[in-house]
């Protein structure tokens, strides 16, 4: 049964929704953690929208539950919800039943630092592990089999190199998705008071520069941020922290 198991791993299309040398990569260790749980499959959850909690939903990065299943996409489904508030107020793992085995081994101590989820509405019990990182993003790292027999030290260990893994991966897209030139001092200030509703030559009065120069500060910005005029440019740069 195991050779079978070991096999469908390796003959499984892994990660089908991650591409590219970084998500192989990604994929290489998330299997590595799955091995180190004895779990069958994995799924990457990834964060986004507003920080507003009703534009906010949980995406999809990597898994490698095979073409055809829907085990990924019925986590989302069945507990997305309460995967998005508890990260709002605990970063313990979080564990469920499946419909026909116990989650994890009952120990005396174990719910001191797990969360539990309530009902067994899918055929595999599973852990998520939550990874908050602030401006660079927040999602899951998620472990599924029939039966996860786990203990609270492998628990933990894992939770923090599933915290490592995924503060890699998020701090990677959130560097891909800055300006390939960073904006200079003035750039910044320039675009700052456009943002406050100041117009060029309000600016440059303020500055002590020439109107021509305020122009020229706030073209290359909105250049250097890959925006098609000075509005988009504003928001584009409060959006990435530059400005607020």
């Amino acid at each position: 049964m195991q050779n079978l198991h070991d096999r469908q791993e390796r003959e499984s299309p892994l990660g089908l929704r991650s591409r590219g040398r970084r998500g192989a990569d990604l994929i290489q260790q998330m299997v590595l953690l799955q091995r180190q749980l004895n779990a069958r499959n994995f799924a990457v959850l990834r964060v986004s929208g507003s920080s507003l909690s009703t534009k906010r939903q949980i995406k999809l990065v990597a898994e490698n539950f095979g073409p055809g299943s829907s085990g990924a996409e019925a986590i989302i489904d069945v507990y997305g919800e309460a995967l998005l508030a508890h990260l709002e107020t605990s970063l313990l793992p979080m564990l469920w039943h499946g419909k026909d085995e116990n989650n994890t081994a009952e120990t005396a101590d174990f719910d001191h630092f797990v969360v539990r989820l309530r009902g067994r509405p899918l055929p595999f019990s599973g852990v998520a592990f939550p990874v908050r990182l602030g401006a660079s993003g927040n999602g899951f790292a998620v472990f599924t089999s029939a039966y996860l027999d786990l203990a609270s030290d492998v628990i933990m260990q894992t939770h923090l190199q599933a915290t490592a893994l995924l503060a890699a991966l998020l701090n990677n897209d959130e560097r891909r998705g800055l300006p390939a030139e960073t904006l200079t001092e003035r750039e910044i200030v320039c675009l700052q008071m456009a943002g406050d509703g100041h117009t060029s030559e309000e600016i440059a009065e303020k500055l002590g520069l020439s109107v021509h120069t305020v122009n020229a500060y706030l073209g290359t910005a909105t250049t250097k941020l890959d925006s098609v005029n000075r509005i988009q440019a504003i928001a584009k740069a409060i959006r990435l922290g530059y400005i607020n």
